[in-house]
């Protein structure tokens, strides 16, 4: 029992020594309640509404009034023609675009049914579905509101999703899942790597070898930047032949935007093993750093509008909320460069500060 006891107190000893460690353990459950707290939410709001209205009239009007002050929509296109939507569409400047057919006040006063197209983002199913809902409980309350003063009206709504016209939750999940595969793979694996070295005493032979610092860091790294290449060629076979995701856009720039997320999180991985002296520290971080923000942060999994304002600005700067716009943007949507060019800035940019932060980080713990 004597024995028990001192492991005990050597074991808290060690923890309340290693002060990064006890900070780790005490934050870890704290962020992860307010982030799962703040993120989990069903709900959809702050949905980008396009408005194609060809006969403006007082019905046409009073229903875009209706979708403003509903508190969910908010219009940031309108249009008298459908041509601007494709493009809207696949720049995420909209995720809903309401059509009404010519004369659509008139052939209400008249009588007859008036048809009104809805086209939504199919790419978060889900969140396409809400908006869905959405839309047509807007348009039933008017539908109501006016048979109570002028007798029935007949508001007809059609829906259309673009692209994902089936709504398979695959389409969704798959690109974000890639970004979390490379995250493990090329931040978590490089963090764990680099902190063992210096765990087990490797890493002060290799100081006398003539190998430069940045000699090391490639030699140590560039084996998992081929391991997460390799990855993302299985990830997107297993999508296409298992999952049956389509991939509209090209294959190339997938994989090249790919590579370039790999840069990023290898750079947060050597960071991480630079600011670390323990491989459990270096993991608990390397968690708390990637794995927690892709799940939560990127809108893998949870829509972004729907989060309060603080968490949509810390999720800008989350490597893989990008990664995972551009994967959809190329899978799903079959956009190019011209349409990705500002996420794979946002990506470049992050590499090379990362990257300068980290080597300068590792050449100072090293000398």
């Amino acid at each position: 029992m004597s024995a028990l006891w001192g492991l005990l107190r050597k074991e808290v000893y060690h923890i309340l020594r290693d002060r990064r460690t006890l900070t780790v353990l005490v934050l870890l459950p704290v962020v992860e309640v307010i982030l799962f707290g703040y993120s989990i939410r069903t709900d959809v709001r702050d949905v980008r509404l396009a408005i194609v209205d060809p006969t403006p009239d007082a019905t046409t009007l009073a229903l875009r009034d209706r979708f403003t002050a509903s508190g969910v929509f908010r219009v940031v296109a309108v249009s008298s023609s459908e041509r601007p939507l494709d493009a809207l569409f696949r720049t995420d400047t909209v995720q809903v675009a309401i059509e009404f057919e010519p004369s659509f006040g008139e052939r209400l006063a008249r009588g007859e049914r008036a048809q009104m197209l809805v086209i939504g983002d199919a790419t978060e199913p889900n969140s396409g579905s809400a908006r869905q809902s959405y839309v047509n409980a807007v348009v039933q309350q008017y539908e109501s509101e006016q048979a109570a003063r002028r007798g029935g009206i007949r508001i007809v709504p059609e829906f259309r999703a673009r692209f994902n016209p089936t709504r398979a939750s695959a389409n969704l999940f798959v690109p974000g899942l890639m970004a979390l595969v490379l995250n493990i793979i090329a931040a978590l694996m490089t963090a764990l790597s680099l902190t063992r070295e210096k765990e087990t005493g490797t890493l002060e032979a290799l100081l006398v070898s003539p190998l430069r610092p940045w000699q090391i860091i490639v030699g140590k790294v560039a084996p998992y930047l081929v391991i997460g290449f390799v990855s993302v060629l299985l990830v997107l076979l297993e999508a296409r032949l298992v999952f049956h995701v389509p991939i509209h856009g090209s294959v190339t720039l997938l994989l090249a935007e790919g590579l370039l997320f790999i840069l990023v999180a290898l750079a947060l991985g050597i960071l991480i093993s630079a600011r670390t002296s323990s491989q459990r520290v270096a993991m608990m971080t390397a968690m708390l750093a990637t794995m927690l923000p892709t799940q939560i942060l990127s809108g893998f999994v949870f829509p972004l509008e729907s989060m309060p304002s603080p968490l949509q600005w810390i999720a800008n700067l989350v490597p893989a909320k990008w990664f995972v716009l551009i994967a959809r943007g190329i899978m799903l949507k079959g956009v190019g460069i011209a349409y990705l060019w500002q996420e794979t800035l946002v990506l470049a940019v992050m590499a090379l500060v990362l990257m300068a932060a980290a080597s300068h980080s590792f050449s100072a713990r090293l000398e």
